[in-house]
C-alpha cells in the first residue's frame, strides 16, 4: 500500500490576506473535498514545525527573513503590491517551509512513499531578496536545498506546472546541476520571466527547462508538451526525489489565468509524474501546493493529485474547457531545439 503523508496545519489559516486571491477558504475548500471523497482517511497526517534561520538562509536573504518577521510582529501589512502579511503570516510562513522540509525529508529517507503539502504562504515566487506573488519564503526551494544537503539524495527534479513562472525557484537553482528546474506557464503573464533562453547558468546551464506555454494551450497541447518535451527531459536527466510545484490555476475555470486544462489534463499529468517517480526516484514524490484560485477547481484538482499518488483514477466533474485550443507545435519545436530533445545528444 503506498503511503502518502499529508502536511498541514490550521496555522495556515493565521495568515490572514483579507479580500485576496489567495485566501485561507483556498485550504478549507481542499480538506473538505478531500473528506467527501474519503481519501482524508487514506493519508498520513504530517505535523509541521518551523523553519530555522539557517534552513531559510540557504535561499533567503537575513534582510528578506528579518523583513516578514518584523511586518508580520507589527500586525501586518504589504511586500509589494500583491503580497500580504498578517499577524500570522510569519507562523505560518515558518511552519510551511520547515513542514515542507519534514515532509521531503521522511519521503527521502523512505518513512513515507509521497507526500502532499498543502501549506500557505505559497512559494515559488519567492526570491533570495523578495516576497512577491503572494508568497513570503520558497518553501519547495528550501527543502530541496536541505535536502540535497543532509540526505543521501544526489539529484532532484523539480516541475512546475502553477501558470505563473516560479522565479524564485529557477533563481535558487540557476546555477546548480544537481536540480533540474523544468516550469510550464503561460506566457505573458505575471512575473515576465521563464523564457526558453533561461537555461541555467555556469554549471547549471541546461537544467533548467522554461515551456512559455500560449494561451489556451488546453489538455492536447499540455500533453504534447509534457510528452515530447518535458518526460524525455526528465529521464536524461534522472533524479532521486521528484519535487512537483502544483498550481492548479492551469484549470479552464481559473480566475487568474487561461490555460484551459481540464481536471482530466491535471489527473493524467500526476499519473504520468508518479510513473517518473516508480522508474527513477524509488516511487518518492513530494507535491506542494502553490497556486490555484477558483475553488471548486483547486479543490477536485488536489483530489485528482492524491488519487494518482494512489495509483487510482478520478473523476473529472467540471468537465472539458469550452474555449478552442491554441496548436503548441512551433513552441515544442523551438524548445526541443535550445535543450536539444529529443533526440538526445
Amino acid at each position: 500500500m503506498v503511503r502518502v503523508g499529508l502536511l498541514y496545519s490550521q496555522a495556515f489559516l493565521n495568515h490572514d490576506t483579507g479580500k485576496h486571491p489567495e485566501s485561507p477558504e483556498r485550504l478549507r475548500a481542499i480538506l473538505a473535498q478531500l473528506e467527501r471523497s474519503g481519501l482524508l482517511e487514506r493519508m498520513v497526517p504530517i505535523a509541521p514545525r518551523p523553519a530555522t534561520e539557517r534552513e531559510l538562509s540557504l535561499v533567503h536573504n537575513e534582510a528578506l527573513i528579518y523583513a516578514v518577521r518584523g511586518m508580520s510582529a507589527m500586525g501586518g501589512g504589504a511586500l509589494g503590491f500583491d503580497t500580504v502579511l498578517s499577524a500570522g503570516s510569519y507562523e505560518a510562513a515558518l511552519l510551511a517551509a520547515g513542514g515542507t522540509v519534514e515532509l521531503v525529508r521522511q519521503v527521502a529517507a523512505g518513512e513515507l512513499d509521497r507526500g502532499v503539502a498543502l501549506v500557505r504562504p505559497p512559494g515559488h515566487h519567492a526570491t533570495r531578496h523578495n516576497a512577491m506573488g503572494f508568497c513570503l519564503f520558497n518553501n519547495i526551494a528550501v527543502a530541496a536545498e536541505v535536502a540535497l544537503r543532509e540526505s543521501n539524495v544526489k539529484r532532484i527534479a523539480i516541475v512546475d506546472f502553477d501558470v505563473h513562472h516560479g522565479n524564485g525557484t529557477q533563481e535558487a537553482f540557476e546555477t546548480n546541476s544537481r536540480v533540474l528546474y523544468v516550469s510550464t506557464h503561460q506566457s505573458p503573464l505575471y512575473p515576465g520571466t521563464g523564457s526558453i533562453a533561461e537555461r541555467g547558468i555556469a554549471s547549471g546551464n541546461g537544467t533548467t527547462i522554461n515551456i512559455p506555454l500560449p494561451a489556451g494551450v488546453g489538455d492536447e497541447g499540455w500533453h504534447r508538451v509534457y510528452s515530447e518535451i518535458v518526460f524525455p527531459a526528465l529521464e536524461r536527466f534522472g533524479a532521486d526525489l521528484l519535487l512537483i510545484s502544483a498550481g492548479y490555476d492551469v484549470h479552464w475555470a481559473d480566475p487568474l489565468a487561461e490555460l484551459d486544462v481540464s481536471l482530466t489534463g491535471i489527473s493524467w499529468l500526476l499519473t504520468m509524474l508518479m510513473g517518473y517517480a516508480d522508474r527513477r526516484c524509488r516511487g518518492h514524490a513530494v507535491v506542494v501546493l502553490e497556486g490555484g484560485y477558483q475553488l471548486d477547481a483547486l479543490a477536485h484538482g488536489v483530489c485528482a493529485t492524491v488519487a494518482a499518488m494512489l495509483g487510482e483514477p478520478y473523476a473529472d466533474l467540471l468537465g472539458p474547457s469550452p474555449r478552442r485550443e491554441t496548436p503548441v507545435d512551433a513552441l515544442i519545436q523551438q524548445v526541443a531545439q535550445a535543450h536539444h530533445l529529443p533526440p538526445f545528444d
